[in-house]
Order: structure tokens, then C-alpha cells, then sequence
């Protein structure tokens, strides 16, 4: 099982998409500190302390929606 919420999830891979702050709250209908707290939980519940460690940790536990391979999918 995922240590991150589904929206926690939804951040990191609009994250890994390259969207900025602002664009993701946009697109989840959501305010930027809003976004920016979902990002900070997954961060701490991940252990990593930068956007370039979440990434990567999300890719190495294949987080829902992440990409592994240049791809994104998704799982249930």
C-alpha cells in the first residue's frame, strides 16, 4: 500500500509532470497552499527534503500515476 493519500499521489505526479504550484492547484481546484501541504506531507512521509528527491523517490516506489519509464499510468 501507498504511505501517501490519493491527492498526495495526484500532487507528486502533476509534480513529476513538471507543473509548477500554481498550475496544479489550478487544475485540481484547489488553492496553492492547499497544494503546497499536500506536496509537504508526501515530502515528509517520504523522507526526502527536495522537489528533485520526491520525484525520484515516487519513481522508485512506483507511486501511482508516476512515470517509470518515460510513460505515466495509472494504478488502482
Amino acid at each position: 500500500a501507498s504511505p501517501l493519500t490519493g491527492r498526495e499521489r495526484e500532487v507528486v505526479q502533476l509534480i513529476a509532470e513538471g507543473k509548477k504550484t500554481s498550475e496544479i492547484a489550478q487544475l485540481l481546484s484547489r488553492s496553492v497552499a492547499t497544494v503546497r501541504a499536500h506536496k509537504a506531507s508526501a515530502m515528509r512521509k517520504l523522507g526526502t527534503h527536495t522537489t528533485a528527491e520526491l520525484v525520484r523517490k515516487a519513481l522508485e516506489l512506483r507511486l501511482g500515476g508516476v512515470p517509470s519509464y518515460g510513460g505515466f499510468h495509472e494504478r488502482p
